[in-house]
């Protein structure tokens, strides 16, 4: 299908016409495109931007949203989600995944990566409804003696890999998970280092979120997280790491060394008390940084333009430097820096060639009049509900406030029925 936005404001390339053939944008200019198109989209008084992704979420935990508040880490874990979690259902996951990704749809996001368990549910909905993800099955392990290759988490994460890696034309890609440091033990981060070595497996595992679990690693294994998973090979594959709040410039270093990336969850480590990452000092030393939400149980929204806006704003603040990190750099974490950290290399940017994931942004909204710069009315004056439209491959999710994948009416009634009985 051929596709031409009217011209409007475009970011990154000034007053410009766009245009979209099947997958793919297949023009940007200052000129009107010759040819037929399907469809025109109208977009007066509409900021066209790069769509926004979610590098980290456990999309499922929709279901647990203020399910557990006013906790520190450990607290919320083990007295509220932990319990809970151990009454989830595969109808559960599924009903709350869709959700969860309605809600992403909604607020401009295209791809998410997830980390959690009956991913196989997950799948679907990411199938279902267009969006993209990068999902993988959580491991733990607590015996340094037991026969890895007989885990069920870890046979779980091969079957997932096995049937939905690089499913839907390429939207979802299934990955590896070791849920942290704190629990798994150093012969199963090596067994399944080895076993993703020379294969198309990367990583997604929680890093330094809390000063207590980077002191308690230092205290149990003489090193931190971060030189861990090093020392075990987890980072000759490609990897992801959450939170990397309590990271040292050591541990900088090594993720810099092996081009790892670092998802910086500002929102959730606030809630949990649990600090603020030094994302300027990590931009700085030349580390792929991108943006996550976590759950809604430890955010309660999954909200990227949120996430852009405390990023900015925590890191002037913390550093009382207001130039200490600019509106262009925080943009990049959400749209060419998660590409990169999910391995969509044709992704990310708005540019001739790259899949059509495109969104707009009402600008006629009170919040975001009068705009000198489109950048800093995106960083600090837009938020989630001026979104007007979410296309995804060249594919419209979200138009005006209708989805175009889902039963939103429906999947709310669902949610409600399914806490009634959880109750």
């Amino acid at each position: 299908m051929k596709i031409l936005f009217d011209k409007t404001a475009v970011l990154g390339h000034g007053e410009c016409y766009v245009a979209v053939d099947g997958e793919y944008i297949s023009y940007i200019g200052k000129e009107r495109p010759s040819g037929e198109f399907d469809r025109v989209i109208g977009t007066k008084n509409k900021l066209i931007c790069p769509a926004l992704y979610n590098c980290h979420t456990h999309s499922a935990m929709q279901f647990l949203r203020g399910y557990g508040e006013d906790l520190p880490l450990d607290r919320w874990l083990n007295e509220r989600i932990f319990p809970a979690e151990d009454r989830l259902t595969p109808k559960i996951v599924y009903i709350s995944s869709k959700f969860a990704i309605a809600e992403m749809i909604k607020n401009g996001i295209c791809s998410f990566s997830d980390m959690y368990y009956f991913c196989d549910k997950t799948a679907e909905a990411v199938g279902e409804t267009g969006i993209k993800a990068n999902i993988s099955r959580s491991i733990v392990s607590f015996d340094n003696s037991a026969n890895h290759s007989k885990d069920n988490r870890f046979l779980e994460s091969v079957e997932l890999y096995n049937k939905f890696h690089n499913a839907f034309d390429g939207r979802l890609k299934v990955e590896f998970s070791l849920h942290a440091e704190y629990t798994n033990v150093p012969s199963m981060v090596k067994y399944v280092a080895d076993y993703a070595s020379g294969k198309d497996i990367a990583f997604q595992i929680h890093l330094s979120e809390t000063e207590k679990e980077h002191n308690e690693c230092i205290g149990r294994h003489g090193i931190t997280p971060t030189e861990f998973f090093e020392c075990n090979g987890i980072l000759e594959c490609p990897t992801s790491f959450a939170h990397c709040v309590w990271l040292t410039d050591n541990d900088m270093d090594i993720l810099k060394r092996y081009n790892s990336t670092v998802v910086h969850n500002p929102v959730s480590n606030l809630k949990l008390g649990s600090g603020v990452m030094r994302l300027s000092k990590m931009l700085e030393k030349g580390i792929n940084v991108s943006l996550g939400t976590d759950s809604s149980a430890s955010n309660n929204t999954l909200d990227i333009l949120k996430e852009i806006n405390f990023a900015a704003l925590l890191q002037k603040g913390t550093e009382r430097d207001p130039s200490s990190v600019k509106a262009e750099d925080i943009i990049k974490l959400a749209t060419e820096n998660g590409a990169k950290c999910q391995n969509r290399e044709d992704c990310g940017v708005l540019a001739v060639g790259k899949k059509a994931d495109i969104i707009m942004i009402d600008t006629d909204r009170i919040n975001n009049i009068p705009s000198y710069s489109p950048v800093y009315t995106l960083v600090y004056s837009a938020n989630s509900s001026d979104v007007c439209f979410n296309m995804v491959d060249g594919k419209v999710l979200y138009e005006n406030g209708e989805y175009k994948t889902l039963d939103i009416e429906r999947l709310k009634h669902e949610m409600k029925e399914l806490q009634k009985d959880f109750i």
